[in-house]
């Protein structure tokens, strides 16, 4: 109840944000308030395995939000040559790091959303078809065709699928706060993103933060080799006065005089000699580290692509199959109506088959609301 009161505290007066993109951008600009409240500690639990638990399909999910007290960032002396170079190098931002927890957050609770709205719809087509079989039964039972228990029976679980869509309901307007409240935007209503092809590139940080060690070591090395070249300096000094650079002349004179004198300098430090070879052996080390942890990455990246890839696949095949299991369970259902009004079925055959049907089309649901997620979320965790 707190965090519901929080979430209406924090909601400015703004658009209304439906699409996925929209949420996403919303939350990053409120990413100092989801710090200060500490909303993802708070939005853990709500995903979309936990919002089904108890009376929905499970959809497996996962989330962690973790705290780092540091990220990779350069030593201060490898900073103050990139200093002395004209480089910018920053590192990482440990608010760079932790938008990726917001938009696993809002990618959670976005689909999570999704899944309740189709759930809703079929919960109320589910309800249209109780009640046109409820009708029809008490018709029968007024003809004397069908007992007054079989209307009772119909009748009961349609009451008992109003119930659900109930509950359905108040989970949509809980998560809609919780949206609304990560986002800093009044979210009433979301939409469903389109398709999209897997990107196979890598935008992350990460990856511009591996190159930015390498170009360090480059430039180090660079500055090394420096080092041990002569240097030649080239100088100029003049002055009007008394006595000049010819003082016996003035001494004889008396008389101010123009001087001037140019030269030049070579000079030569033998020092970085002694240094150089475990200099430039660091430098390779640091170069293969560097190489290493790039590799690692995008290896354990890369597999974590091919994942998706293929669930994504099963989870069409899945749909596939369930547009075709849908089909065959309405055609049973159709004949089941028939079957109760020429009195070959008795009315719990009938509510079994209109369950089972409306139970394909929520898999079909859960599937796809799947299968999207897992496109959005490789396409926010690679940041294309």
């Amino acid at each position: 109840m707190r965090l519901y009161l929080l979430g209406l505290a924090l909601l400015p007066l703004m658009l209304v944000a439906q699409s996925l993109e929209e949420c996403q951008r919303a939350a990053e600009q409120n990413y100092p308030l989801i710090r200060q409240y500490d909303l993802i500690e708070k939005t853990t639990d709500l995903t979309v395995s936990n919002i089904m638990k108890g009376w929905l399909p499970q959809v497996s999910a996962s989330a962690q939000a973790t705290y780092q007290s540091d990220v990779a960032s350069f030593p201060d002396r490898m900073q103050a040559l990139y200093d002395q170079i004209g480089l910018e190098m920053k590192g990482l931002k440990k608010d760079q790091v932790n938008l990726y927890q917001v938009r696993q957050r809002v990618n959670e609770i976005y689909f999570a959303l999704l899944l309740l709205e189709d759930q809703i719809r079929l919960n109320g087509d589910l309800q249209e078809l109780l009640a046109g079989s409820e009708k029809k039964l008490a018709s029968m039972e007024k003809g004397g065709i069908a007992a007054v228990s079989d209307y009772q029976n119909v009748k009961a679980e349609r009451l008992n699928v109003v119930q659900q869509g109930v509950n359905l309901a108040s989970q949509q307007r809980m998560l809609c706060t919780m949206l609304s409240t990560l986002c800093g935007i009044e979210v009433n209503d979301v939409q469903k993103p389109p398709v999209v092809e897997i990107g196979t590139g890598n935008n992350r940080p990460e990856m511009r933060l591996f190159d930015s060690q390498l170009r360090l070591a480059d430039a180090q090395e660079k500055a090394l080799n420096a080092a041990l070249l002569p240097k030649l300096g080239v100088f100029a000094q003049g002055f009007y006065g008394y006595p000049g650079y010819n003082m016996f002349e003035d001494m004889m004179r008396h008389e101010m005089s123009l001087n001037g004198m140019v030269g030049a300098r070579l000079t030569w430090n033998i020092g970085a000699l002694y240094t150089r070879k475990n200099d430039k052996a660091k430098l390779q080390l640091q170069r293969e580290l560097t190489e290493s942890n790039r590799d690692v990455f995008l290896f354990n990246s890369n597999l974590e692509q091919l994942q998706l890839t293929e669930e994504i696949a099963r989870y069409r095949q899945l749909m596939a199959d369930d547009d075709e299991i849908i089909s065959l369970r309405s055609s049973v259902r159709k004949a089941a109506e028939s079957k109760l009004s020429h009195g070959i079925i008795d009315v719990n055959d009938l509510v079994r088959e209109i369950n089972q049907e409306n139970a394909a089309k929520v898999q079909r649901s859960m599937h796809e609301i799947q299968m999207l997620k897992k496109i959005y979320d490789n396409k926010f965790a690679t940041n294309q």
